[in-house]
């Protein structure tokens, strides 16, 4: 159930930004955009959200998420519209898509993934230590000499 809420927040506020961004400001259809925002919520749960994020932290995810939104609306917007400034629409709507990323991720990570497992245990005592020995190199008479017992 944890996954469906998030991912309801995710499809409402992505539509939201998605829609101001392409459709206001770029003149896109409400369908395509709509489209976009199935495309791109499914995807970038799965790898950024699911994958990446326990993995790694918060910023390295979203960055992540920005490649990944911005391949994938300017895919889309190639083959849905025929626009002469598809790159610098695709690159806008990423970096909204980053940055609605960032604040998301903080509540993935508190309210869906368990953390417990991917948590590094630290258990306070990294004293490493080297193990010297008082010969650097074996005497060969003794060598012989084991052998010559056996």
């Amino acid at each position: 159930m944890k996954h469906v809420i998030a991912l309801a927040v995710k499809g409402v506020a992505s539509l939201a930004l998605l829609y101001v961004i392409l459709g206001l400001i770029y003149g896109m259809s409400f369908g395509n955009v709509l489209f976009i925002t199935l495309v791109l919520g499914l995807v970038a749960y799965i790898i950024g959200d699911l994958l990446i994020l326990p993995r790694t932290n918060n910023l390295v995810a979203s960055i992540a998420d920005f490649g990944l939104a911005l391949m994938v609306i300017w895919l889309m917007n190639s083959v849905l519209t025929n626009e002469g400034n598809i790159l610098s629409m695709s690159f806008i709507a990423s970096l909204g898509v980053a940055l609605f990323e960032y604040f998301y991720h903080k509540y993935i990570s508190t309210n869906v993934i368990d953390n417990s497992q991917t948590e590094k245990k630290y258990s306070g005592n990294l004293r490493y230590q080297t193990e010297a020995s008082e010969e650097l190199t074996p005497n060969r008479e003794e060598i012989k000499n084991e052998k010559e017992d056996k």
